[in-house]
């Protein structure tokens, strides 16, 4: 029982890992960023899978355990859903035939192309429910090609509410955090204010309009205000004594 366990928790946590990793890298790549330039590790990526948990996402994870058969506490919500699913079951080709066209019009239906392997996953375990054969060495092929599709949609999900998530995000730049920076040498910073504060002063420019996008372990990488993500740069401010950085609103 405990070895059933570990195995579950570490395929979760594996999951969650890789699912954070794909939404962080998209996210950060918007910002023409890496993660793991941040440093970000294990940990970090799975805190950021939890980003995937929204309202849909929930509903349709409990609509595919219902598919796969898992058992869920009764009650009158699951036994609505299982009532529709056992109607829905009968007609799993059509699913599958729909899934099999979204796959075709995949340029078309861009950028949710998540929604074919869901689809086409949602018919393979449509059509286990009214299986003739229910022994399960008849039923791992459909199901593992729908464990497979259903990890394709998830991919694909993620790296959807990831770039999603960063445009929302650079909409808002205004919000964000301002950053003064002061340094003993001029900085090539295009679309802010510089000041020359003159030569009496250890850091004697100032540089001013600048939001702060996130914190590295050795840099701050910020953006002018107003940023575009198509034009504009993203600047990176080493943590050095030759710079001085404050926060402002």
């Amino acid at each position: 029982m405990v070895k059933v366990l570990v195995g579950q928790a570490s395929f979760i946590a594996a999951l969650m890992f890789y699912l954070g990793a794909v939404y962080t890298s998209t996210y950060y790549g918007y910002f023409h960023l890496s993660p793991f330039t941040l440093g970000f590790g294990f940990s970090q990526f799975v805190v950021q899978s939890l980003n995937l948990l929204t309202l849909p996402v929930l509903l349709a994870g409990g609509i595919v355990l219902l598919l796969a058969g898992l058992r869920i506490p009764p009650g009158p919500v699951t036994q609505f859903l299982s009532a529709v699913l056992s109607t829905a079951a009968r007609f799993h080709l059509l699913v599958l035939a729909a899934g099999l066209t979204l796959l075709l019009m995949w340029p078309q239906i861009a950028p949710y192309g998540w929604v074919a392997p869901l689809t086409l996953a949602a018919g393979l375990l449509l059509g286990q429910r009214t299986a003739a054969d229910n022994r399960p060495r008849h039923r791992a092929v459909p199901l593992a090609a729908a464990g497979l599709l259903l990890l394709w949609a998830a991919t694909l999900g993620a790296s959807y509410l990831g770039r999603h998530d960063a445009r929302v995000h650079a909409h808002h730049v205004g919000e964000w955090t301002g950053v003064l920076v002061l340094s003993n040498k001029r900085l090539s910073l295009h679309g802010v204010h510089e000041e020359d504060l003159g030569s009496k002063l250890r850091h004697r420019y100032r540089y001013t309009g600048l939001r702060r996008l996130v914190e590295g372990p050795d840099s701050y990488y910020v953006v002018p205000q107003g940023w575009k993500a198509t034009t504009d740069p993203l600047y990176v401010i080493p943590k050095s004594e030759e710079t001085w950085v404050g926060f402002m609103p």
